[in-house]
């Protein structure tokens, strides 16, 4: 999710720009679906490269879409992906997301879990290389997984507890967690569902399947010595509970509330996420912390209190 603020005007500004544009509209629409490159853009919008070109630009400027070379049959081509499923505007000054008195965040690295159930394939890697053994589960208790960057596993769980600094007259109106991830496949296939759980506090929110394990290109902040052909992103996924029900990426997906997650009066708040085994699709998950994949974050946590 991509949030902004009233007090960021260069960048609002960029953004609305980019949103004013029935072309460009058109354009997010169809990388909705799948990356594309220029010309593939060109020829199902009906419109010149050019016009395409001088579009592409705006929403790369803005932040909206990213870019890269790849190689064709006749030099090179422009290959178009979309960053953010949602774009979130704050348009009061010094209230809500931005205003420290009204929110609490911090981040936990992904290897910073205190409970786990490991099936193979699985594994970790910290900023020195893959750590040994691998698709050994007994691995996931040593004292180097705190290092860890990149965590997967086929089914099974990892369990993160959160530390709750907030006043204790805070009245709780939402909790969200934010992670890249993805499916784990041999390699990587991109049409690989997982059928990925999240609980808060023991209370299961809801169950999304994501659709593979990603890896047509280099993840944006791998270092050089990850291997091609293997997995190298995620996509960067937001789960948020308030009073109406539980959202991902804004988008309603059940009726568990802030209440039945009982967070009230608590100093810490457990977040468990993971691949059952009756789920329909076991597929595994990769966890993206810093320096991997293509968002430089680790599990992301932010309450918004009154």
């Amino acid at each position: 999710m991509l949030e902004l603020s009233i007090d960021e005007s260069d960048v609002l500004k960029k953004v609305a720009h980019a949103l004013s544009s029935e072309v460009r509209i058109n354009i997010l629409k169809l990388l909705n679906y799948k990356k594309m490159n220029v010309l593939e853009l060109s020829e199902k919008l009906g419109l010149p490269v050019s016009t395409i070109a001088s579009n592409i630009k705006v929403l790369e400027k803005s932040g909206i879409i990213s870019t890269e070379l790849q190689p064709a049959s006749r030099g090179t081509m422009k290959v178009c992906t979309r960053n953010f499923d949602d774009i979130h505007m704050q348009l009061n000054s010094g209230t809500g997301y931005n205003d420290p008195k009204n929110s609490y965040q911090i981040e936990m690295p992904v290897g910073h879990y205190i409970d786990s159930v490991i099936h193979p394939t699985c594994g970790l890697i910290n900023p020195h290389g893959i750590m040994k053994p691998e698709d050994e589960p007994s691995l996931f208790y040593h004292p180097d997984r705190m290092s860890a960057q990149l965590v997967w596993f086929r089914k099974g769980y990892v369990e993160y507890r959160f530390p709750l600094f907030v006043p204790a007259d805070a009245e709780l109106e939402s909790i969200q967690f934010s992670l890249e991830l993805c499916s784990e496949a041999p390699n990587y296939d991109h049409d690989w569902p997982s059928d990925i759980s999240i609980w808060i506090n023991g209370h299961e929110v809801c169950t999304w399947t994501c659709p593979g394990d990603f890896g047509d290109r280099r993840g944006k902040l791998n270092p050089q010595w990850v291997p091609d052909k293997h997995t190298q992103y995620g996509l960067l996924k937001t789960w948020k509970v308030n009073d109406k029900g539980s959202f991902l990426d804004d988008v309603k997906v059940s009726d568990v509330t802030l209440h039945d997650i009982n967070i009230g009066g608590n100093k810490s708040v457990l977040f468990k996420i993971g691949v059952t085994p009756d789920a329909a699709n076991i597929g595994g998950i990769n966890l993206f912390g810093r320096g991997f994949g293509d968002h430089d974050q680790d599990i992301l946590m932010r309450l918004i209190y009154s």
